[in-house]
């Protein structure tokens, strides 16, 4: 990377991770894990259910909806497809991965299991999101579809933004959830790390098709408009280290009060470093905001 590069990089992860506190009041807090009991399904690896019991063909059955979610965004070259594709792309991988080589986790039905139920965090946020339903989007989400309807900001900023809400406000509800320990004690970190391996390996093949697909700015060198692709990674690694530690807080409270605390945390963070997301790639004013990104997704958003 050279120095231009990483001067541009270091300085739009810097924005990012700064208070948002000037930007806007965040909203007062409601717990949200009351609002989706139907997501927190029960793991049991003799179960007669695939996503319960934690099999493969789980996995498909998420991949076949996320198929069906991104055809339909794309379709109308909606903002929310960067996000979608970025999801779908990435749960393939992962799909690959354990068929590959099955031992690569230690424990792959769970894992299995845990994708989906992390997947239908993100269906449901959006879900609600779209039938209008605002009182039951977490406020990370709501600032990133709302977003994506606007047309405020970048191709990248879509992808951050959707990164961030699912990351850093989901995944700590769902580790904490699911138990951050296997049957005989052991921890399942080592697990939660190995994932990094997989977006590692596939972040530069799904930067390159969302900027041949939806938005050619999302690969260029001139952040914040684009990001380099190491710096996503290394973004992306770090919220997933906070998350686990988040998982952590939450079980290691120990009054269900002082765990609504830390989750009123996680839920204020996220929706801040979203605020500070939307800011650091709005589109400038008078440039024409998105109409060149939303031509170009009308001729190539089919394209292979």
């Amino acid at each position: 990377m050279n120095s231009r590069r990483l001067a541009a990089l270091t300085a739009v992860i810097l924005a990012l991770a700064s208070p948002a506190a000037a930007i806007a009041d965040d909203a007062p807090f409601v717990g949200w894990t009351p609002l989706l009991p139907s997501l927190s399904l029960p793991y049991n690896p003799s179960g007669s259910d695939d996503c319960i019991a934690g099999r493969i063909q789980c996995v498909d059955r998420t991949i076949r909806e996320m198929t069906k979610r991104l055809d339909t965004l794309a379709s109308s070259c909606d903002h929310n497809a960067i996000f979608s594709l970025t999801y779908l792309d990435v749960t393939k991988a992962y799909r690959e991965t354990v068929v590959q080589n099955p031992t690569f986790f230690d424990d792959t039905p769970f894992v299995n299991h845990e994708d989906r139920v992390f997947a239908l965090y993100y269906f449901s946020a959006y879900d609600n999101w779209a039938a209008g339903h605002i009182a039951n989007v977490p406020d990370a989400w709501r600032i990133a579809f709302d977003a994506a309807r606007a047309h405020t900001v970048s191709g990248t900023g879509d992808l951050l933004l959707g990164i961030n809400a699912h990351v850093q406000r989901d995944l700590p509800i769902v580790l904490y959830s699911l138990g951050l320990v296997r049957p005989d004690g052991t921890s399942r970190k080592p697990d939660h790390d190995r994932v990094d391996i997989i977006l590692n390996a596939v972040e530069d093949d799904i930067i390159a098709e969302l900027a041949r697909r939806f938005d050619p700015t999302v690969d260029d060198a001139n952040l914040p408009t684009g990001i380099d692709d190491a710096g996503l990674f290394q973004l992306l690694a770090g919220w997933r280290e906070k998350a686990w530690r988040n998982a952590e807080a939450l079980a290691a409270a120990p009054t269900p009060a002082q765990r609504d605390v830390v989750e009123q945390g996680i839920e204020s963070d996220a929706a801040t470093e979203a605020k500070s997301i939307v800011a650091a790639t709005r589109y400038p004013p008078l440039l024409g905001g998105s109409a060149a990104r939303d031509a170009y997704c009308a001729v190539h958003a089919n394209d292979p």
